[in-house]
């Protein structure tokens, strides 16, 4: 008969490719049970919809069952609950609330939101698609569901389910008239439609939310246990301009920022067939620059209004792959982080200490003078705004706040206060100023 110590030596074989560690010590191994030679146990994953799911399951029975004295291996497959943020909301039977978020307008935030729910929907995943954008909502376009019939029972609503996704809209109530109301009540309806909709079991709701970083934001951020946000984008200056206000906004409310969608990134030329990117192929720089994956790049196709359909969407791979990266990025985030660089700040260095034991001490002048925000570098020409020689030579940060595991923002004693620098930005910067450069192509002297 096999041991439980030999039995999870031949489970810690088995890596979760995203978080690059074992499913023993992530403790996704549950309820191990020997009873001669039959062997039982649950893996508790992050989210059911997780991507390696049977692999997991494969492999596990495969460690196990060659073990000696191993007749029978039964597996079985789970995953974590959410938390339930506030009583008053009944979303216990959600896996997962997904934020789609954009802080400027005409990125194609719904569209993008609508059409990730099809994606899901195709994989066999329950989903549902809250409209929370209560003075233009989309959903009734998209899904061409103008004057849908919204049946109501007590105080709750049963959603409007169009060819499978669960959805609501106070567009399906207010049809073609204008809501007009105030702030406080806004947030109001968008809470009732969210907690007062009968959604029933859901592997994924979606929340479009209206554009900015307004009180309908606020309110859902601070009342919802929700998984993470997405950001969507295009490669426009413009837009790149607000992607960081919507990063300091999710971030300073404890909700995560999953990744980036960049939207209307490409397009595909009938004459020459090839690839073009005309606002510029942002998804390095928006790597550099936020320190945030993009989980797509979605191109410009003509057509692409609709998702009245479950097969919306379905021939661009490109919402597959965000469908795809969405399961993991949830996934990572609640695995937890693992091990961050520790940022100290004083009055003349930035210090940061990397997981692996190194250290890099900043000047603060060079660390100020690489800033990549708009105020210090031209939006569409990428050259420098600001002059090194105009950063004052005591500048020091004043503070200091980490976003995710991804970058920290820093509030300098100049009243600058718009930088985010990333992992990957700091450790340029300080190979930078190491050489006797500033980071922006200037020399550079301490």
């Amino acid at each position: 008969m096999a041991t439980e110590a030999q039995i999870l030596e031949a489970l810690g074989a088995i890596v979760d490719p995203d978080l690059n560690r074992d499913i023993v010590s992530l403790g996704f191994v549950k309820n191990l049970k020997i009873e001669g030679g039959a062997v039982s146990f649950d893996i508790e994953l992050t989210t059911p919809s997780c991507p390696v799911k049977d692999a997991f399951k494969r492999q596990a029975e495969a460690a196990v069952g060659a073990l000696p004295g191993v007749d029978r291996v039964e597996v079985a497959m789970t995953a974590q609950h959410r938390s339930k943020a506030q009583p008053d909301l009944d979303l216990g039977q959600i896996g997962a609330i997904v934020a789609v978020s954009s802080c400027k307008g005409g990125v194609g935030k719904s569209t993008v939101a609508a059409l990730l729910a099809r994606a899901l929907q195709r994989e066999g995943l329950a989903v549902g698609l809250l409209d929370a954008d209560v003075h233009g909502p989309s959903l009734p376009t998209l899904l061409n569901t103008h004057h849908p019939e919204v049946v109501s029972f007590g105080e709750q609503f049963l959603p409007v389910e169009v060819d499978g996704l669960k959805t609501m809209s106070l567009g399906y109530m207010l049809g073609d008239r204008p809501a007009v109301m105030r702030g406080p009540m806004v947030s109001g309806y968008v809470m009732q439609l969210l907690g007062q909709t009968e959604w029933g079991p859901l592997d994924y709701l979606l929340i479009d939310l209206p554009p900015g970083t307004g009180d309908i934001q606020l309110t859902l951020t601070q009342r919802v246990a929700l998984d993470g946000a997405l950001i969507v984008t295009t490669p426009q200056a413009l837009s790149l301009v607000d992607v960081a206000r919507g990063i300091l906004m999710f971030e300073r409310v404890d909700v995560p920022v999953l990744g980036i969608v960049e939207n209307m990134a490409s397009f595909t030329c009938d004459g020459c067939g090839r690839e073009h990117h005309p606002f510029g192929d942002g998804t390095r720089a928006l790597k550099d620059r936020f320190g945030l994956d993009t989980l797509a790049r979605l191109p410009i196709l003509p057509g692409l209004h609709t998702a009245a359909t479950r097969d919306a969407g379905a021939d661009i791979p490109a919402f597959a792959q965000l469908a795809a990266n969405l399961h993991r990025a949830v996934g990572m985030r609640r695995a937890g982080r693992g091990p961050q660089p520790q940022v100290r700040t004083d009055l003349a260095f930035v210090s940061v200490l990397w997981p692996d034991g190194t250290e890099d001490r900043i000047p603060n002048r060079a660390l100020r003078a690489s800033c990549q925000c708009a105020v210090c570098v031209d939006e569409y020409t990428r050259e420098q705004k600001l002059d090194p020689a105009s950063v004052p030579e005591d500048i020091h940060a004043e503070e200091l706040q980490y976003l995710g595991n991804y970058a920290v923002a820093l509030s300098w004693s100049d009243g600058h206060s718009s930088g985010i620098f990333s992992w990957e930005h700091l450790k340029n910067v300080a190979r930078s100023a190491a050489a006797g450069d500033c980071g922006c192509g200037r020399a550079w002297k301490e």
